[in-house]
């Protein structure tokens, strides 16, 4: 799940002033003069913005988890319910966003309750489609834990629906993934089903 060097490398030293030029560049194909005060430091801005947007690509899941796995004979649901996410849509890179649902059933080990929403972001902040991210999400708790059973539901609005194309400002999106006793186990299942509604 880390991430490979060179495109660590390719993040790093001047990407930030090759994102501004080109944000400059977009701005003149767009018919506007990127030397008015308006926009005189969007360039910079928005090559910020993206930067912070999709820093998930610096993180590994190992940084991430740290030390924080410890041994507990808990063997119940542990659910970490509204995880606000914020990601960018890879298809028109305009943003997506809610909530997310993440439960597991453990195996003697537990994660500290913080790493499971920093997992949940760090995966978030690439460019990404929400199926992928839901996934993405299980299967980490899964490699961090091997847990009896891990699930993931995502709720979520996505502009490119919103702003453009059909336009449907009401619409979300919800998406899972059930590995494991959540997948096999009918009740464990409507449990988990059960308390993320209520």
């Amino acid at each position: 799940m880390s991430e490979p060097a060179p495109l660590r490398e390719a993040r790093s030293g001047h990407s930030r002033e090759l994102l501004a030029h080109d944000v400059e560049d977009t701005l003149r194909l767009l018919g506007e003069d990127p030397r008015r005060e308006g926009l005189l430091h969007t360039p910079q801005r928005v090559s910020d913005s993206l930067l912070f947007l999709t820093s998930g690509y610096e993180q590994s899941l190992d940084e991430i988890v740290g030390g924080a796995v410890f041994a507990e004979s808990y063997e119940e649901m542990v659910l970490v319910k509204d995880i606000e996410l914020y990601s960018l849509c890879e298809h028109h890179l305009l943003p997506f966003f809610g909530k997310a649902h993440v439960a597991y059933l453990p195996r003697g080990r537990i994660l500290g309750l913080s790493k499971v929403a920093r997992v949940a972001d760090m995966f978030a902040r690439r460019l990404q489609v929400q199926e992928r991210l839901t996934t993405q999400i299980a299967e980490a708790i899964d490699e961090v834990l091997t847990p009896y059973g891990v699930a993931v539901v995502i709720e979520a609005a996505h502009l490119c629906m919103m702003m453009r194309g059909i336009e449907k400002q009401n619409s979300k999106t919800l998406t899972s993934c059930m590995l494991g006793s959540f997948r096999e186990d009918e009740k464990s299942r409507a449990e988990f089903l059960e308390l993320i509604r209520r």
